[in-house]
């Protein structure tokens, strides 16, 4: 049964289940005070650093980073989605799922289920060619000639689209109904100019790859020609069901082969995931014919701390990855890797694994390029670091894109690594960093006129000590009289501190667990997660006096600011009239 499900439900359920409860039948908790001790299940180690807090319902492994709660840990241990980890821990419990639907949602719930039919008919269709067609000898040499197994083409449903203009057409759009359902597929195509064939199948005499979502339904499919037709290969276009922006092919794969992935190999092609598969290297995905985009990263690092990507050797190849690095170092946050893997000009994935080996390949793989020395050595090819002047450009250069990567410990070392290449020191690059774009003449006057740092800075741990403080006492931000003038404030800490107060505003009764949940599935959802692991000095009694101070010191901050800048502005309005006296009214008209 599909539908949404009331949050209502979500609260209540969160606050009948037991968060040891769940996670001891996976792994065995021992006390330790008033918390909870184990192995982490979640990646090998001798010594427990896995914590599970009764108190808070949140689970936090102090060696990999994972922390969730109970309905976190279902979807991280089982790779289920938001909505299989409500349904389980409701079975757990034995309360049943409600849910609540729209007619238009159902409508479009249905218009969808039919889609997933047709596709997966489809699927078994190519599978059944590619072992009873006429010409599927064709076919199996071609995949054999490709160094694939009967069972690595079973495992990725690979099939066969025979010759023909209407094979899909004739078999399964047998009705009206059938044939709208495969055009809105992308299975069929239609173009009423083509008088012979008006509709007709989309895959013809090509090798099929069905892509599937993280449910393993499929929503798509990749055909390749096994001569040397245009194109090479062929995609699903865009569908109700299908994003190719989103969507990773071999990702689904790759979870069901490996239950705790730690990272994953991002390769091109569909044949390069298949021939690393069939090698026992089960954990890389392709993008769908798009470059690697921040929505494909964001996917990924909620499944894996480690990220590799592999390119030609080639200067196409090293674009490619310039790209990808772009793109992720906005998603940095500590405790995430990115490494790149060039490989040998001419090579692929899928030609490299057949001559070197699982074990080579590996080792690449493990001795691949970490992000920061791709970074500076791509900037350093394009400057001559022997000079004053090259390396005041690598700074230049350098600084914008590490302004990009979210502030923490990653974030420093890179600004050390920068200040240790240019043998610039770190304070100057850090008043670099944060300059703004247009400097103001009048602010570099005098010393003495600017602001005392603590005043100038708004602290990020205070803000994060206000986060914090909300997690801990949701109903704290009832005492916040009005936050327009919070708002004003130019810090990133302070745009998660407003989410949060939103947050807290509009479930002021929530408990913590309760507000978590609601937000569990969502990038600030993790980062509150994270967040509530910090160690707690305040007690509950004290939160609510701590979270004004804090509220008052951010104001009387952001006030000391304006007034300086207001003040700045108009030493800036005298100096102007002094030096343009003709545009002052009230100015002595020249006598001479």
């Amino acid at each position: 049964m599909a539908g949404r499900i009331p949050q209502s439900f979500i609260d209540d359920l969160l606050t009948r289940v037991d968060i040891v409860d769940v996670i001891d039948a996976y792994t065995t908790l021992k006390k330790a005070g008033k918390n909870f001790k184990g192995l982490c299940p979640f990646h090998q180690e001798k010594t427990p650093s896995f914590s599970v807090e009764p108190d808070k319902q949140f689970y936090y492994c102090f060696g990999c980073g994972a922390g969730g709660n109970a309905l976190g840990f279902l979807m991280n241990y089982e790779n289920m989605d938001y909505v299989e980890a409500i349904e389980k821990l409701a079975a757990q419990m034995g309360m049943e799922v409600p849910r609540e639907e729209s007619s238009a949602a159902q409508r479009s719930r249905e218009k969808n289920q039919e889609l997933y039919d047709v596709l997966q008919q489809c699927t078994l269709y190519f599978q059944a060619q590619l072992r009873q067609h006429p010409q599927k000898a064709r076919a199996v040499d071609y995949l054999k000639s490709r160094g694939l197994s009967g069972e690595i083409a079973r495992d990725f449903a690979l099939g066969y689209a025979p010759p023909g203009w209407s094979n899909i057409l004739d078999t399964i759009g047998t009705s009206e109904s059938l044939k709208k359902a495969l055009l809105n597929a992308g299975m069929l195509i239609e173009n009423p100019d083509n008088k012979k064939n008006p509709i007709y199948d989309r895959f013809r005499d090509r090798i099929t790859y069905p892509i599937r979502d993280n449910r393993g339904r499929v929503i798509a499919f990749g055909g390749r020609v096994m001569g040397d037709d245009k194109p090479k290969y062929l995609n699903s276009p865009e569908t109700p069901v299908f994003h190719k922006g989103e969507e990773l092919y071999g990702l689904f794969e790759a979870r069901r082969s490996t239950r705790n992935l730690e990272k994953i190999l991002i390769v091109e092609g569909y044949m390069d995931v298949i021939a690393l598969a069939q090698n026992d290297i089960t954990y890389s995905v392709a993008t769908l014919g798009t470059a690697t985009s921040t929505n494909h990263l964001r996917r990924l690092f909620k499944l894996v701390p480690e990220v590799i990507f592999c390119f030609d050797g080639d200067n196409a190849g090293r674009e490619a990855a310039w790209r990808a690095l772009e793109q992720t170092l906005p998603l940095m946050e500590d405790g995430r890797t990115a490494r790149f893997l060039l490989l040998p000009n001419g090579e692929d994935p899928d030609t490299l694994i057949r001559k070197i080996g699982k074990a080579d390949f590996e080792n690449r793989v493990s001795s691949s390029t970490q992000l920061a020395e791709f970074f500076f050595q791509s900037l350093g090819q394009k400057v001559d670091m022997n000079s004053l002047e090259g390396r005041a450009r690598l700074g230049r250069m350098a600084l914008p894109y590490i302004e990009k990567i979210p502030p923490g410990i990653y974030h420093q070392l890179i600004l050390d690594q920068l200040a240790t290449i240019t043998g610039v020191d770190l304070q100057t690059l850090g008043k670099l960093e944060k300059k703004p774009k247009e400097a103001s003449v009048m602010e570099t006057i005098t010393v003495s006129q600017r602001l005392p740092r603590k005043t100038r800075a708004i602290g990020r741990s205070v803000c994060m000590r206000a986060v914090n403080l909300i997690l801990l006492k949701p109903d704290v931000v009832n005492e916040l009289e009005d936050d327009n003038e919070l708002s004003e404030i130019e810090s990133p800490d302070l745009d998660l501190l407003l989410q949060v107060i939103e947050l807290a505003r509009a479930n002021p009764s929530s408990t913590t667990p309760e507000l978590l949940g609601r937000i569990y599935a969502t990038p600030l959802g993790t980062q509150l997660t994270q967040l509530l692991n910090r160690e707690q000095i305040t007690p509950v009694e004290g939160v609510s006096q701590e979270f004004r101070e804090i509220m008052n010191h951010l104001l009387n901050s952001h006030r000391r600011q304006k007034d300086h800048r207001d003040s700045l502005a108009q030493a800036r309005q005298m100096l102007s009239s002094r030096r343009n006296p003709a545009e002052n009214p009230d100015s002595e008209p020249n006598q001479h």
